[in-house]
């Protein structure tokens, strides 16, 4: 998932904002949209308020641990 265009995943309904967003997921840019997702990409569809730091930080850290 690291190094990866946000939105970029084919047969996937992201909304245009994450597609628009131009992020290229990094730890640090993982870490922000799952502790804030509206204020990391405003106008995403993502329904969910986000995480406290420490969950944020283990969450991206997993999803980085993914191949």
């Amino acid at each position: 998932m690291v190094g990866r265009k946000a939105g970029s995943v084919a047969d996937y309904d992201y909304s245009p904002a994450l597609k628009a967003s131009g992020k290229v997921w990094t730890v640090e840019s993982l870490q922000a949209f799952v502790t804030d997702p509206g204020k990391a990409v405003p106008g995403n569809k993502m329904d969910y308020d986000g995480a406290g730091a420490a969950d944020a930080k283990a969450i991206a850290e997993y999803l980085v641990s993914l191949k």
